[in-house]
């Protein structure tokens, strides 16, 4: 249990705290309950980055830390898309439930995936994409857009729901090309001559 995989395990104890104080806040009303759900959202968000920086600093890359990391992402954008995705009016704008279904069906996509290569393969490669990574900050700025109650600005939050969307949609057919070579470039994968 390393010190990387120790605040990785902080970052997963922090959600439910996020989605309770966001679940008071449209209930109540009550600001604190607010403030005190995007404080713990941007905790988990900047412990991501400190869990990472540790881990390659110390060397103290896992196996564990290689699954709880993109875990604890999962499970804090999931969280967040899924609260917002609900009418939470006049507190809160609604994420489009298009963007959720996109989200969550790329997830479980992939999710299926993994276990199709890992039983048929054996070892999963997975090529982090840069279009992955622009749709993790989009759907990140698009969650803390809503959280911070930026109306003002409601043309640059379809901007981010957008392109969340667009690169979200785009990254999950990368991964499901990538998987379908690594299926494909297996010796079991071709067929067999009777």
């Amino acid at each position: 249990m390393t010190t990387a995989n120790k605040i990785t395990i902080l970052r997963i104890l922090l959600i439910p705290f996020f989605v309770v104080e966001v679940i008071y806040y449209v209930r109540t009303g009550n600001e604190i309950h607010r403030l005190l759900g995007i404080l713990s959202f941007a905790v988990t968000a900047i412990l991501d980055g400190v869990d990472g920086y540790i881990a390659r600093r110390y060397n103290q890359i896992s196996e564990l830390g290689k699954i709880l990391d993109p875990l604890a992402d999962k499970l804090l954008l999931v969280s967040g898309v899924v609260l917002l995705s609900f009418d939470s009016e006049p507190y809160l704008r609604q994420i489009p439930l298009w963007l959720t279904g996109t989200i969550i069906g790329r997830d479980l996509l992939l999710l299926v995936g993994v276990v199709v290569i890992h039983y048929t393969v054996g070892k999963v490669k997975v090529r982090p994409r840069l279009t992955g990574k622009l749709a993790t900050v989009l759907q990140m700025l698009a969650v803390s857009w809503i959280l911070l109650r930026w109306d003002f600005h409601y043309g640059l939050l379809r901007i981010w729901i957008l392109g969340a969307g667009i690169f979200t949609g785009v990254s999950g057919l990368l991964y499901v090309w990538d998987g379908v070579k690594q299926l494909g470039s297996h010796p079991d994968s071709s067929a067999t001559k009777s």
